[in-house]
């Protein structure tokens, strides 16, 4: 399935302002915000927290499939797309894992 199609079949993240990416020393290496240009991957990280706990090779794997052709165009183009490089290292069995730590969107009313 292609990216665009991939991601309408994964939770939704209206209830998010953004995803932070923690390393084994609890430092924020990435933020992934609900933003556009962020939101397609703010809804892939977001989904693999929920089903694998943390961004683990396992869940980089599954989540080079969900990028789809996006993940292609990574391999060719390194730097163009940087959720996915993290992903790749990742895969590759570097870097570890990374905990997910959901920021919560705030309504006023």
């Amino acid at each position: 399935m292609a990216f665009a199609e991939n991601l309408k079949q994964l939770p939704r993240i209206s209830h998010l302002a953004a995803i932070q990416l923690l390393d084994g020393n609890s430092a924020v290496v990435a933020t992934i915000e609900n933003k556009s240009g962020q939101a397609g991957s703010l809804t892939i990280y977001n989904h693999l927290g929920q089903i694998y706990g943390a961004i683990t090779a396992d869940a980089a794997k599954k989540g080079l499939e969900l990028y789809a052709e996006h993940t292609d165009d990574a391999r060719q183009n390194p730097g163009k797309h940087p959720n996915i490089d993290r992903l790749l290292t990742l895969a590759a069995g570097e870097g570890g894992l990374l905990r997910v730590k959901h920021v919560f969107a705030m309504t006023v009313e």
